[in-house]
């Protein structure tokens, strides 16, 4: 049977996961109604505390975000997860690598992973890892989970949408500094050198140490941390889960939090509104006869650009 949007979005809100598994899938999918529901949630967000995990390839950030869920759940909060997959050259969906490497939280009830897929999207993130962080949020999760793709100094959308981000490096990748100088090493609350059993792992914290006393160390009134971890082992997690949750404790008191939720959702509402106007420009282009009509009459000198464009946008509704 059919559900509504209202009976989806209480059925999300009473914890049924297999609704909120559909939805978020819809979601994903643009299938009509699901915005709708999505609509009904919204008022019931703005609660959980996010955490972006990112960083370079092979830096082991599957393995550490199936330590922090652990973790977490030791402590008794219940944790979402939306983990971003490359995705497949052949169906577009979501290859699952990590949704495989955390499945010794798949029977509890207080852990929910999602696996998306970028589909083509640059920055480390999917189009709809906002809505899935919207849904988990609805759904009373304590922490959401934010594992990025790892495609290297693009990587910076999650720091538009987590309230802390968790930058992870491992030794042997030459001058890891200077490959992070693009974009990551900016938007770090806290750095991670992981595998820190390796050699140079010590000559890569002393290089982040001093790059952040460079820059003064403090960001937003926030001393910038360097941890180690052994994620294999587990060894320095629940220092670095500490570290989170000072973090977290620290933009609640100063007021950043909701600076920060403030800024995720004006991604939301700009990703939303460049969304519907490419819409409208291809239905435009489709009703003005497409593409090469367009074109054509760019070639017989017809039209300049500018004035096409102006034509195109006039018409469209």
């Amino acid at each position: 049977m059919t559900r509504t949007p209202a009976e989806r979005a209480a059925a999300v809100l009473a914890g049924d996961v297999r609704t909120a598994a559909r939805l978020m899938r819809d979601l994903d999918d643009e299938v009509p109604g699901a915005a709708e529901t999505m609509g009904l949630l919204h008022r019931h967000t703005g609660k959980a505390d996010v955490v972006g995990i990112t960083g370079n390839p092979g830096a082991g950030k599957s393995t550490l975000t199936d330590q922090l869920i652990g973790a977490w759940r030791a402590r008794g909060l219940r944790v979402g997860v939306v983990a971003i997959d490359p995705s497949s050259p052949f169906t577009g969906g979501a290859i699952l690598g990590d949704r495989v490497r955390m499945q010794r939280h798949s029977a509890d009830r207080g852990v929910f992973i999602r696996s998306l897929a970028t589909r083509g999207l640059l920055g480390g993130l999917s189009r709809s890892t906002r809505d899935v962080v919207n849904v988990l949020d609805a759904m009373g999760f304590d922490r959401v989970l934010i594992e990025t793709v790892g495609v290297g100094q693009d990587e910076v959308d999650v720091a538009n949408t987590a309230h802390c981000s968790v930058v992870v490096l491992v030794p042997g990748l030459g001058d890891g500094v200077q490959a992070l100088k693009a974009g990551l090493l900016e938007i770090a609350d806290l750095f991670v050198v992981n595998k820190a059993d390796r050699p140079d792992a010590d000559r890569v914290v002393r290089e982040l140490e001093l790059v952040l006393e460079l820059e003064g160390g403090v960001r937003h009134g926030w001393r910038v941390p360097v941890l180690r971890t052994v994620a294999t082992e587990n060894r320095g997690v629940e220092a670095l889960l500490d570290a989170v949750e000072a973090h977290l404790a620290h933009l609640r008191a100063t007021g950043a939090w909701q600076t920060r939720l403030r800024a995720r959702r004006q991604g939301e509402l700009t990703d939303r509104l460049f969304h519907a106007l490419r819409r409208r420009s291809e239905a435009a282009i489709g009703r003005a006869g497409g593409m090469d009509t367009l074109l054509d009459r760019l070639d017989r000198g017809e039209v300049g650009p500018d004035a096409l464009v102006s034509e195109l946008l006039d018409g469209a509704p």
